[in-house]
């Protein structure tokens, strides 16, 4: 009878789970895990640091709504994964992190590398364990999945004890009863008694909005949530991770009468988003003191410890909800009651649209970032994938670039983190290899995995890049502050030293060309950036997320 190592079983597991792809620096006890994988057809794709494949996972994830895989060796490599899978958990992106640990007959002799990683993942993961009986390495893999896509989603981790990893037993002992399981997906319908009260109010409103966000990407409701608007008649807006859940063109988004949408409503309805900081906790004076509070949401502690009283709260999966709200719809919520509403947000969105167009398109050097922006924007395929990261960049990207399809606009979300950008390209391209993919940097936060440029030109990912270059972390302009400057390098160089195409630029008549030309040779096959200089006076000024400036 043949044998199968702890590896062997691991590799064949996750294959059974579906995964193609795997994310991960190899490493002790690791090693032959990852072997394993390439056998069983998943493909490895090693990256530069542990943080950039937690990353890469993440936006896969978002790209496909299923979970992913990425894995680290013991101790160091296994912290380094860490601040990538808090970054999800606070994402609610189900990846599923794979580290090896020391053998559990070692544990507590302070052996190399030996540190509690079930103890430390346990605070940024949804859930946590540690395989200890080869038999039962199917099963564990598949509750790892399991857990990441139950409920709200989230990262997951798994510890492997070396000698778990290396022992061996007969291939016919290990239990594969139920490795491959389906998830399960469940879609919790709302309370009909809450669903009705919801069709009431808005029966009753006369100025309603929708303020929708990740979980309509999770549950897959886009269509759903169009229907909904369009059968209502309601002006929708979205967090920034939610965007292209509707089209930013659709006739009932307004997108520059955001704060007086926000300000002038009588019902705001939340669906599949969090009441943070990103909107203002949905409070005064951002929000209207006297609106109705509405809120569709899969768990029901997001809604329980809601910042500000939700007059109508409504526990289920965003698809199943808004189906209910659908067919609750007819004869009693006429789209016309909404009628001077839309006129009026369209009205003020026409004026505000004439009022900004000249400022876009000034045509001073250095260049501003807006004009960087407004290029890529009339560059870039309508279904492209956008990630944007850094600070000056990110505000003014959120600004002027448009999104129109669900989930192709990825940004670090609520927790705040630089240097997602060329992870998240990567990741997203390996998820989407036909779509164009496109990472807008500020060279701050370039800086953090830059080095990930070397992953995507070994492993044939082909993306384009575009490093906004003003010379330090965030605008300065009487450089002030300690720390800030870093210098106008020439990143265009140092990624043709790595293998990819470099183009640096100073006029703003010249992106526009560049970028073209970059773009023909990311068709080609190859990673292209694209280094433009832009104004360090330039200062984004957008809602204030802490008490404190950057």
């Amino acid at each position: 009878m043949a044998e199968m190592t702890g590896n062997d079983i691991l590799g064949r597991a996750l294959k059974n789970e579906g995964t193609k792809d795997l994310f991960f620096i190899m490493g002790g006890p690791m090693m032959h895990a990852e072997t394993a994988c390439a056998k069983e057809g998943i493909r490895p794709i090693d990256v530069r640091h542990e943080q950039a494949a937690a990353l890469m996972a993440q936006a896969y994830s978002r790209l496909t709504q299923k979970p992913s895989v990425c894995m680290a060796a013991s101790g160091p490599g296994v912290i380094n994964l860490t601040t990538g899978v808090a970054n999800a958990l606070i994402d609610c992106a189900p990846v599923v992190a794979i580290g090896g640990s020391s053998a559990i007959s070692q544990f507590g002799r302070q052996v190399f590398q030996e540190i509690d990683q079930l103890a430390i993942m346990k605070g940024c993961t949804k859930w946590a364990d540690r395989v200890v009986n080869l038999k039962r390495i199917p099963e564990m893999v598949n509750t790892a999945f399991q857990k990441a896509m139950g409920g709200k989603p989230g990262p997951v981790y798994l510890d492997f004890p070396a000698d778990i990893l290396y022992q061996k037993i007969p291939e016919d002992q290990v239990d594969w009863s139920l490795s491959g399981r389906s998830l399960l997906r469940a879609r919790p319908m709302g309370e009909l008694a809450r669903i009705d009260a919801l069709v009431d109010a808005l029966a009753k409103a006369k100025q309603p909005i929708i303020l929708s966000g990740s979980g309509v990407i999770w549950s897959q409701a886009w269509t759903d949530l169009q229907a909904f608007v369009e059968k209502a008649g309601i002006p929708f807006y979205t967090t920034p991770q939610g965007r292209g859940v509707l089209p930013d063109d659709h006739p009932l988004s307004f997108l520059t009468m955001r704060s007086s949408a926000f300000r002038d409503a009588d019902l705001i309805l939340i669906i599949g988003t969090r009441m943070n900081y990103i909107i203002g906790h949905a409070a005064p004076p951002r929000f209207a003191a006297n609106a109705t509070i509405a809120r569709i949401d899969i768990d029901a502690d997001e809604i329980s410890s809601s910042p500000r009283k939700v007059d109508i709260g409504i526990v289920g999966d965003c698809k199943a909800v808004l189906q209910q709200l659908l067919a609750a719809l007819p004869g009693r919520v006429d789209a016309g009651r909404f009628a001077p509403w839309r006129e009026k947000l369209g009205a003020g969105e026409a004026g505000k649209r004439k009022e900004t167009g000249g400022g876009m398109a000034m045509n001073a050097t250095p260049i501003h970032p807006l004009r960087l922006c407004e290029e890529v924007k009339n560059f870039m395929q309508r279904d492209a994938i956008l990630v944007v990261d850094g600070q000056e960049i990110l505000n003014y990207g959120r600004q002027s670039m448009p999104t129109f399809s669900p989930a192709h606009r990825l940004n670090s979300g609520p927790f705040g983190m630089m240097g997602v950008g060329l992870p998240f390209g990567v990741g997203a391209k390996v998820a989407c290899p036909d779509k164009q993919v496109i990472v807008v940097h500020g060279d701050g936060s370039f800086g953090l995995n830059a080095m990930e440029l070397d992953t995507a030109v070994r492993h044939k990912i082909p993306i384009l890049v575009v490093v906004s270059l003003n010379g330090g972390w965030t605008a300065d302009p009487k450089h002030e502050k300690t720390g800030r400057d870093l210098g106008f390098t020439r990143y265009d160089k140092m990624a043709e030293g790595l293998g990819c195409y470099g183009e640096y630029v100073e006029k703003p008549e010249d992106i526009g060309a560049a970028l073209q030309r970059a773009q023909t040779k990311v068709d080609q096959g190859m990673v292209a950036l694209v280094n433009v200089k832009t104004d360090d006076r330039a200062r984004a000024t957008t809602v204030a997320f802490s008490s404190h400036s950057t």
